[in-house]
C-alpha cells in the first residue's frame, strides 16, 4: 500500500502527454498519438498520415501543410517550385513583423505563406499555388500576392490549367493597404488567363476567410472545397450584430455555400486528385496533352 501511495503521488503528466513517475519518463515521442479535435478518438500519428489526414472515425479533414499536399495531390517527383527567392519585408515598420515570418520561415520550410510551382496531374502539367495555414495563418501579404501572380502569369505562359489550394485568415494586416493591393493584382493576372482560354480551379479548404475568398479564391472556373470547410468574409459575431439575426449553425460552411450555389462541389480529400485530374482532361484545350 506505501509503495501504491508513492508512485500515485509521483505520478504527472508532462504538456506532451508522457507519463513521468517519480524523475522517470516513459520514452515514446509526443507526437506518436494524434487525439481528432471533433470526435476525440486517438489515433496513430502515422495511421492518420497514411488515411490523408483524414479522421478514420468522423472524416474529421486536419489542415495540411502545403509540402504535404503536393505529396497527396500531384504526381511524385514532378513538382518544381518557383520564386523560393522572394522574401517579405517591413513597409510599415510593424514590430517584431520580421522576427516573426523568419520563425515561420523555419517551422515550415517556406519562404511565405503559399507554396507555387509547375508539376503533374495524372499526367496532365498544371500550375498549382498551396497556401499554408500553418504560416502567418495563410494570411496575405505582397510576397503572397506577388507569388500567386507569377504562378498565374507562368500558367498562362505554359498554356496549362492554374489551381489554387486556398487555406487562410485573409489580408495581413501588418502591411496594410499593401495587402488589399494583392486582391485586385491577383484578379487581373486570372483574367488574362481566362481570356487566353485556360481553365482556373479554386479548391477552398478550412479556413478560407476575408480577403482571400473575396478575390481568387471565388473566381474559379470551378469552385471546389473540402468538406465542412469554414468558407466566408467577415466573422460569423460580425455579421451576426449587423443584420441582428441568428444565423444558421452551418452557416459559412462548404455544405451551406454548395446549397446556395457558391460551390460547384464537394470533393473528400481522399478523392480530390481522381476528381480533379478527371476535371483537367476533360478541359484540355485542343483534346491534347499539354505533359
Amino acid at each position: 500500500m506505501a509503495i501504491k501511495n508513492f508512485l500515485t503521488l509521483n505520478r504527472k503528466k508532462s504538456k506532451g502527454g508522457v507519463v513521468i513517475e517519480g524523475k522517470k519518463e516513459n520514452e515514446f515521442p509526443a507526437d506518436l498519438m494524434t487525439k481528432c479535435p471533433e470526435c476525440k478518438k486517438i489515433y496513430l500519428t502515422k495511421e492518420l498520415e497514411n488515411n490523408f489526414k483524414v479522421c478514420p472515425n468522423c472524416d474529421h479533414h486536419y489542415k495540411l501543410t502545403a509540402w504535404e499536399r503536393v505529396d497527396y495531390f500531384l504526381d511524385k517527383g514532378t513538382f518544381e517550385s518557383l520564386d523560393d527567392h522572394l522574401q517579405t519585408s517591413n513597409p510599415l515598420k510593424f514590430p517584431s513583423y520580421i522576427e516573426k515570418i523568419e520563425v515561420d520561415m523555419i517551422k515550415t520550410e517556406l519562404n511565405e505563406a503559399v507554396l507555387t510551382g509547375v508539376g503533374q496531374l495524372k499526367g496532365e502539367r498544371v500550375v498549382v499555388a498551396i497556401m499554408d495555414s500553418h504560416f502567418r495563418m495563410g494570411s496575405m501579404g505582397s510576397v503572397v500576392g506577388e507569388k500567386i501572380t507569377r504562378a498565374i502569369e507562368k500558367a498562362t505562359e505554359l498554356k496549362t490549367p492554374f489551381i489554387i489550394f486556398t487555406a487562410s485568415g485573409g489580408a495581413r494586416m501588418q502591411e496594410g493597404v499593401l495587402s488589399l493591393m494583392q486582391m485586385a493584382k491577383t484578379s487581373v493576372a486570372l483574367k488574362r488567363h481566362s481570356d487566353n482560354g485556360l481553365l482556373f480551379i479554386s479548391i477552398m479548404t478550412h479556413p478560407t476567410t476575408g480577403g482571400v475568398s473575396a478575390s481568387f479564391a471565388s473566381l474559379g472556373d470551378i469552385n471546389l472545397a473540402e468538406p465542412k470547410a469554414l468558407i466566408g468574409f467577415a466573422g460569423r459575431r460580425v455579421i451576426e450584430q449587423t443584420v441582428r439575426e441568428k444565423l444558421p449553425d452551418d452557416f459559412q460552411t462548404a455544405e451551406f455555400l454548395l446549397a446556395h450555389g457558391q460551390l460547384d462541389a464537394i470533393f473528400h480529400r481522399k478523392e480530390m486528385r481522381e476528381k480533379v485530374a478527371t476535371i483537367v482532361k476533360i478541359h484540355r484545350k485542343g483534346g491534347v496533352s499539354n505533359g
